[in-house]
Protein backbone atom coordinates (compact mmCIF):
# COMPACT_ATOMS: atom_id res chain seq x y z
CA UNK A 1 0.00 0.00 0.00
CA UNK A 2 1.37 3.42 -0.95
CA UNK A 3 1.38 5.97 1.85
CA UNK A 4 2.13 9.70 1.60
CA UNK A 5 3.90 11.35 4.53
CA UNK A 6 5.09 14.93 4.66
CA UNK A 7 5.98 18.04 6.61
CA UNK A 8 4.75 21.61 6.22
CA UNK A 9 5.37 24.85 8.07
CA UNK A 10 1.95 26.53 7.92
CA UNK A 11 3.38 29.98 8.78
CA UNK A 12 1.65 31.75 11.65
CA UNK A 13 -1.50 29.66 11.45
CA UNK A 14 -3.45 31.32 14.22
CA UNK A 15 -6.99 32.44 14.80
CA UNK A 16 -7.60 36.19 15.13
CA UNK A 17 -7.71 37.71 18.59
CA UNK A 18 -11.16 37.78 20.22
CA UNK A 19 -13.26 40.83 19.38
CA UNK A 20 -12.29 43.81 21.49
CA UNK A 21 -8.85 42.46 22.40
CA UNK A 22 -6.01 45.00 22.21
CA UNK A 23 -3.40 44.34 19.51
CA UNK A 24 -0.51 42.19 20.70
CA UNK A 25 2.42 42.11 18.25
CA UNK A 26 4.19 39.54 20.42
CA UNK A 27 1.49 36.90 19.89
CA UNK A 28 0.56 35.04 16.73
CA UNK A 29 -2.87 36.13 15.50
CA UNK A 30 -4.57 36.48 12.13
CA UNK A 31 -5.31 40.04 11.02
CA UNK A 32 -9.08 39.45 11.04
CA UNK A 33 -11.64 36.68 10.58
CA UNK A 34 -11.84 37.05 6.81
CA UNK A 35 -8.06 36.81 6.46
CA UNK A 36 -8.03 33.77 8.71
CA UNK A 37 -10.80 31.98 6.82
CA UNK A 38 -9.03 32.62 3.52
CA UNK A 39 -5.86 31.08 4.92
CA UNK A 40 -7.74 28.01 6.18
CA UNK A 41 -9.23 27.51 2.72
CA UNK A 42 -5.86 27.96 1.01
CA UNK A 43 -4.05 25.54 3.33
CA UNK A 44 -6.82 22.97 2.97
CA UNK A 45 -6.68 23.22 -0.83
CA UNK A 46 -2.95 22.45 -0.88
CA UNK A 47 -3.28 19.56 1.57
CA UNK A 48 -6.20 18.10 -0.38
CA UNK A 49 -4.18 18.27 -3.59
CA UNK A 50 -1.18 16.57 -1.96
CA UNK A 51 -3.36 13.90 -0.36
CA UNK A 52 -1.12 12.98 2.59
CA UNK A 53 -1.89 10.15 4.96
CA UNK A 54 0.12 11.90 7.67
CA UNK A 55 1.45 15.44 7.76
CA UNK A 56 3.73 16.94 10.38
CA UNK A 57 2.91 20.65 10.74
CA UNK A 58 4.65 23.63 12.28
CA UNK A 59 3.55 27.10 13.42
CA UNK A 60 0.07 26.10 14.60
CA UNK A 61 -1.45 28.54 17.07
CA UNK A 62 -4.01 26.33 18.78
CA UNK A 63 -5.98 23.11 18.72
CA UNK A 64 -8.98 25.14 17.53
CA UNK A 65 -7.06 26.35 14.49
CA UNK A 66 -5.98 22.81 13.67
CA UNK A 67 -9.59 21.66 14.05
CA UNK A 68 -10.71 24.39 11.64
CA UNK A 69 -8.21 23.11 9.09
CA UNK A 70 -9.06 19.42 9.24
CA UNK A 71 -12.76 20.27 9.09
CA UNK A 72 -12.09 21.51 5.54
CA UNK A 73 -10.33 18.28 4.48
CA UNK A 74 -12.12 15.31 2.95
CA UNK A 75 -12.35 12.17 5.09
CA UNK A 76 -11.66 11.52 8.75
CA UNK A 77 -8.57 12.97 10.44
CA UNK A 78 -6.82 12.55 13.76
CA UNK A 79 -4.70 15.29 15.31
CA UNK A 80 -2.07 15.83 17.99
CA UNK A 81 -0.46 19.08 19.06
CA UNK A 82 2.59 19.96 21.13
CA UNK A 83 1.76 21.31 24.56
CA UNK A 84 4.90 23.49 24.56
CA UNK A 85 4.52 26.48 22.19
CA UNK A 86 7.02 29.28 21.82
CA UNK A 87 6.33 32.73 23.35
CA UNK A 88 4.31 33.72 20.28
CA UNK A 89 2.05 30.71 20.79
CA UNK A 90 3.07 28.61 17.76
CA UNK A 91 3.81 24.90 18.03
CA UNK A 92 4.19 21.65 16.07
CA UNK A 93 1.48 19.11 15.41
CA UNK A 94 0.35 16.12 13.39
CA UNK A 95 -2.69 15.47 11.22
CA UNK A 96 -3.24 11.87 10.17
CA UNK A 97 -5.77 9.64 8.45
CA UNK A 98 -4.50 6.89 10.75
CA UNK A 99 -5.40 6.91 14.46
CA UNK A 100 -2.63 8.29 16.68
CA UNK A 101 -1.33 6.43 19.70
CA UNK A 102 1.64 6.68 22.06
CA UNK A 103 1.69 10.47 21.83
CA UNK A 104 4.90 11.82 23.37
CA UNK A 105 5.87 15.38 24.24
CA UNK A 106 9.53 16.40 24.32
CA UNK A 107 10.97 19.76 25.38
CA UNK A 108 13.70 19.24 28.00
CA UNK A 109 17.29 18.91 26.88
CA UNK A 110 18.64 15.39 27.51
CA UNK A 111 20.93 14.45 30.37
CA UNK A 112 24.47 15.87 30.31
CA UNK A 113 23.51 18.77 28.03
CA UNK A 114 23.99 22.00 29.97
CA UNK A 115 21.69 25.04 29.66
CA UNK A 116 22.49 27.31 26.73
CA UNK A 117 22.52 31.10 26.53
CA UNK A 118 19.74 32.46 24.29
CA UNK A 119 19.72 36.18 25.21
CA UNK A 120 22.12 38.74 26.64
CA UNK A 121 22.92 38.49 30.35
CA UNK A 122 20.14 39.62 32.64
CA UNK A 123 17.25 38.88 30.27
CA UNK A 124 14.72 36.41 31.76
CA UNK A 125 14.70 32.96 30.19
CA UNK A 126 18.41 32.81 29.47
CA UNK A 127 20.09 30.41 29.83
CA UNK A 128 17.54 27.69 29.06
CA UNK A 129 17.35 23.92 29.33
CA UNK A 130 14.43 23.35 26.98
CA UNK A 131 13.42 23.65 23.34
CA UNK A 132 11.83 26.89 22.25
CA UNK A 133 9.08 24.86 20.57
CA UNK A 134 8.58 21.39 21.97
CA UNK A 135 8.89 18.27 19.85
CA UNK A 136 6.15 15.70 19.37
CA UNK A 137 6.09 11.99 18.56
CA UNK A 138 3.20 9.69 17.62
CA UNK A 139 2.68 6.09 16.61
CA UNK A 140 0.44 4.97 13.72
CA UNK A 141 -0.42 1.67 12.04
CA UNK A 142 -0.57 2.12 8.26
CA UNK A 143 -1.71 -1.49 8.07
CA UNK A 144 -2.83 -3.71 10.97
CA UNK A 145 0.17 -4.77 13.03
CA UNK A 146 2.62 -2.53 11.14
CA UNK A 147 3.94 0.15 13.51
CA UNK A 148 5.37 3.45 12.31
CA UNK A 149 6.79 6.01 14.77
CA UNK A 150 6.91 9.65 13.68
CA UNK A 151 8.52 12.67 15.35
CA UNK A 152 7.87 16.31 14.40
CA UNK A 153 10.07 19.27 15.25
CA UNK A 154 10.64 22.96 14.51
CA UNK A 155 14.17 23.99 15.42
CA UNK A 156 15.30 27.51 16.30
CA UNK A 157 15.15 29.87 13.35
CA UNK A 158 18.11 31.57 11.74
CA UNK A 159 15.95 34.70 11.67
CA UNK A 160 17.25 36.72 14.60
CA UNK A 161 15.13 38.54 17.16
CA UNK A 162 17.04 41.20 19.04
CA UNK A 163 16.05 42.90 22.32
CA UNK A 164 12.66 44.67 22.25
CA UNK A 165 11.48 42.19 19.56
CA UNK A 166 13.44 43.92 16.81
CA UNK A 167 14.41 41.99 13.66
CA UNK A 168 17.17 44.31 12.48
CA UNK A 169 20.10 46.14 14.04
CA UNK A 170 23.06 48.31 13.09
CA UNK A 171 25.01 47.04 16.10
CA UNK A 172 27.27 44.36 14.64
CA UNK A 173 28.44 43.19 18.06
CA UNK A 174 24.79 42.57 18.95
CA UNK A 175 24.13 40.81 15.66
CA UNK A 176 27.08 38.47 16.15
CA UNK A 177 26.07 37.60 19.72
CA UNK A 178 22.46 36.85 18.80
CA UNK A 179 23.51 34.76 15.82
CA UNK A 180 25.60 32.71 18.25
CA UNK A 181 22.70 32.42 20.71
CA UNK A 182 20.43 31.15 17.90
CA UNK A 183 23.04 28.59 16.93
CA UNK A 184 23.49 27.48 20.55
CA UNK A 185 19.77 26.84 20.86
CA UNK A 186 19.30 25.17 17.46
CA UNK A 187 22.21 22.85 18.26
CA UNK A 188 20.80 21.88 21.65
CA UNK A 189 17.37 21.36 20.11
CA UNK A 190 18.85 19.10 17.44
CA UNK A 191 20.47 17.02 20.20
CA UNK A 192 17.11 16.83 21.98
CA UNK A 193 15.28 15.63 18.87
CA UNK A 194 18.06 13.15 18.18
CA UNK A 195 17.49 11.71 21.66
CA UNK A 196 13.79 11.40 20.82
CA UNK A 197 14.69 9.66 17.55
CA UNK A 198 16.86 7.21 19.48
CA UNK A 199 13.80 6.28 21.53
CA UNK A 200 11.78 5.70 18.34
CA UNK A 201 14.48 3.55 16.75
CA UNK A 202 14.34 1.21 19.77
CA UNK A 203 17.94 0.21 19.36
CA UNK A 204 17.73 -0.87 15.71
CA UNK A 205 16.36 1.19 12.83
CA UNK A 206 16.91 -1.78 10.54
CA UNK A 207 13.83 -3.39 12.06
CA UNK A 208 11.83 -0.37 13.31
CA UNK A 209 10.16 2.09 10.94
CA UNK A 210 10.78 5.63 12.20
CA UNK A 211 10.53 9.06 10.60
CA UNK A 212 11.57 12.51 11.78
CA UNK A 213 9.75 15.41 10.08
CA UNK A 214 10.18 19.11 10.49
CA UNK A 215 11.44 22.57 9.82
CA UNK A 216 15.11 22.27 10.77
CA UNK A 217 15.83 25.89 9.80
CA UNK A 218 19.01 24.85 8.02
CA UNK A 219 20.22 22.86 5.04
CA UNK A 220 20.78 19.14 4.94
CA UNK A 221 24.56 19.46 5.23
CA UNK A 222 24.48 21.94 8.12
CA UNK A 223 26.20 20.75 11.29
CA UNK A 224 23.00 21.10 13.32
CA UNK A 225 21.00 19.03 10.82
CA UNK A 226 23.68 16.35 10.69
CA UNK A 227 23.35 15.83 14.45
CA UNK A 228 20.01 14.17 13.68
CA UNK A 229 21.61 11.64 11.32
CA UNK A 230 23.47 9.69 13.98
CA UNK A 231 26.61 7.85 12.81
CA UNK A 232 28.31 9.72 9.96
CA UNK A 233 28.47 8.42 6.41
CA UNK A 234 26.10 6.52 4.14
CA UNK A 235 23.72 9.40 3.39
CA UNK A 236 22.05 9.37 -0.02
CA UNK A 237 24.41 10.44 -2.76
CA UNK A 238 27.53 9.30 -0.93
CA UNK A 239 29.79 6.36 -1.71
CA UNK A 240 28.77 4.58 1.46
CA UNK A 241 25.03 4.58 0.76
CA UNK A 242 24.97 1.08 -0.77
CA UNK A 243 27.35 -0.42 1.78
CA UNK A 244 25.68 -1.59 5.02
CA UNK A 245 27.63 -1.05 8.21
CA UNK A 246 27.13 -1.21 11.97
CA UNK A 247 25.94 2.39 12.02
CA UNK A 248 22.79 1.51 10.08
CA UNK A 249 21.01 0.48 13.29
CA UNK A 250 21.21 4.04 14.66
CA UNK A 251 21.34 6.09 11.47
CA UNK A 252 18.66 8.30 9.90
CA UNK A 253 18.72 9.17 6.19
CA UNK A 254 17.67 12.57 4.88
CA UNK A 255 15.63 12.54 1.67
CA UNK A 256 16.96 16.02 0.82
CA UNK A 257 19.35 14.84 -1.95
CA UNK A 258 16.39 13.37 -3.83
CA UNK A 259 14.55 16.71 -3.54
CA UNK A 260 17.61 18.65 -4.68
CA UNK A 261 18.06 16.36 -7.70
CA UNK A 262 14.74 17.75 -8.94
CA UNK A 263 15.69 21.35 -8.21
CA UNK A 264 13.28 21.40 -5.28
CA UNK A 265 13.36 23.79 -2.33
CA UNK A 266 11.10 24.67 0.57
CA UNK A 267 11.72 28.38 1.20
CA UNK A 268 13.15 31.49 -0.44
CA UNK A 269 15.26 33.54 1.96
CA UNK A 270 16.76 36.84 0.85
CA UNK A 271 16.25 35.72 -2.76
CA UNK A 272 18.02 32.36 -2.29
CA UNK A 273 16.30 28.99 -2.67
CA UNK A 274 16.71 26.86 0.46
CA UNK A 275 15.72 23.36 1.51
CA UNK A 276 15.31 23.62 5.28
CA UNK A 277 12.27 21.34 5.76
CA UNK A 278 13.34 17.73 5.97
CA UNK A 279 12.19 14.12 6.10
CA UNK A 280 14.56 11.67 7.82
CA UNK A 281 13.93 7.93 7.72
CA UNK A 282 15.28 4.83 9.42
CA UNK A 283 17.13 2.09 7.55
CA UNK A 284 14.05 -0.13 7.39
CA UNK A 285 12.23 2.50 5.31
CA UNK A 286 14.92 2.88 2.64
CA UNK A 287 13.60 -0.09 0.68
CA UNK A 288 10.03 1.20 1.08
CA UNK A 289 10.78 4.75 -0.07
CA UNK A 290 9.43 5.59 -3.53
CA UNK A 291 9.66 9.32 -4.20
CA UNK A 292 9.78 12.76 -2.60
CA UNK A 293 8.86 16.23 -3.83
CA UNK A 294 8.00 19.78 -2.79
CA UNK A 295 4.56 21.17 -3.38
CA UNK A 296 4.29 24.95 -3.91
CA UNK A 297 5.75 27.03 -6.72
CA UNK A 298 6.48 30.77 -6.55
CA UNK A 299 6.98 31.00 -2.81
CA UNK A 300 7.19 34.49 -1.28
CA UNK A 301 10.64 35.84 -0.50
CA UNK A 302 11.40 35.94 3.25
CA UNK A 303 13.46 38.97 4.27
CA UNK A 304 15.22 38.96 7.63
CA UNK A 305 14.21 42.49 8.56
CA UNK A 306 10.52 41.72 7.87
CA UNK A 307 10.02 37.98 8.50
CA UNK A 308 6.25 38.31 8.96
CA UNK A 309 5.50 40.45 5.89
CA UNK A 310 2.11 39.62 4.35
CA UNK A 311 1.76 37.83 1.01
CA UNK A 312 -0.83 35.99 -1.06
CA UNK A 313 0.42 32.43 -0.59
CA UNK A 314 -0.86 29.87 1.96
CA UNK A 315 2.59 29.78 3.59
CA UNK A 316 6.14 31.00 3.07
CA UNK A 317 7.26 27.36 3.11
CA UNK A 318 6.53 24.59 0.66
CA UNK A 319 5.43 21.19 1.95
CA UNK A 320 7.92 18.35 1.51
CA UNK A 321 6.10 15.10 0.82
CA UNK A 322 7.35 11.50 0.38
CA UNK A 323 5.68 8.35 -0.81
CA UNK A 324 6.38 4.96 0.74
CA UNK A 325 5.26 1.42 0.09
CA UNK A 326 3.89 0.57 3.53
Amino acid sequence: MSAIIGTWNLENFCRPLPAGSPPNPNKCAAKDQATYEAKVEALAAVITEIGPDLLGVQEVGSQEALDDLVAKLPGTWHTALSNHPDPRGIRVGVISRWPLTNIQQRKDFPDHLHPVQVEDDGIPGSPTSEMGRGGLAVTVEPTPGHRLDVAVCHLKSKLLTFPNKQHSTNDEHLRARYAAYALFRRTAEAVTVRALADDLLKGDGRTHDAIVLGDFNDGWQAATTQILYGPPGSQMGTGGFDHPDRGDAARLWNLAPKVLEQGGFSRIFEGQHELIDHILISHSLLAKFQEVSTGIDKLPNVVEAQPTASHDKPSDHSPVVAKFNL
